[in-house]
């Protein structure tokens, strides 16, 4: 059972930044996910267990930046010049058995599921 946190959510400015983390309580691969009012769930970004392999959503290249800390089981999605539509709950989550590697983007892989934390960017 891997149990999550998330933490660093907030009401930024267009071209802000806020640093999302999560402290999760096992050693695994882990991914950000965000779910808009009236949308659907989507990846955002994904790391190995390492940090050696990083994965990202097209709509968080360049801007986006997870990385993570072992020592202190969290992983962290540095979020840079933020836009109105990244407004959404994020959420970190860990894949349970169906997940292989190169289906790292998709939702229902994953089975553990943080609570989820706010970021809202204004115009």
């Amino acid at each position: 059972q891997v149990q999550l946190v998330e933490s660093g959510g907030g009401l930024v400015q267009a071209g802000g930044s806020l640093r999302l983390s999560c402290v999760a309580s096992g050693r695994t691969f882990m991914g950000w996910f965000r779910q808009a009012p009236g949308k659907e769930r989507e990846f955002v970004a994904a790391i190995n267990w390492s940090g050696s392999n990083t994965y990202y959503a097209d709509s968080a290249k360049g801007r986006f930046t997870i990385s993570r800390d072992n020592a202190k089981a969290t992983v962290y999605v540095q979020m840079n010049s933020l836009k109105p539509e990244d407004t959404a709950l994020y959420y970190c989550a860990a894949p349970g058995s169906r997940f292989y590697g190169d289906n790292y983007y998709r939702s229902d892989v994953y089975d553990y599921w943080g609570q989820g934390t706010q970021v809202t960017v204004s115009s």
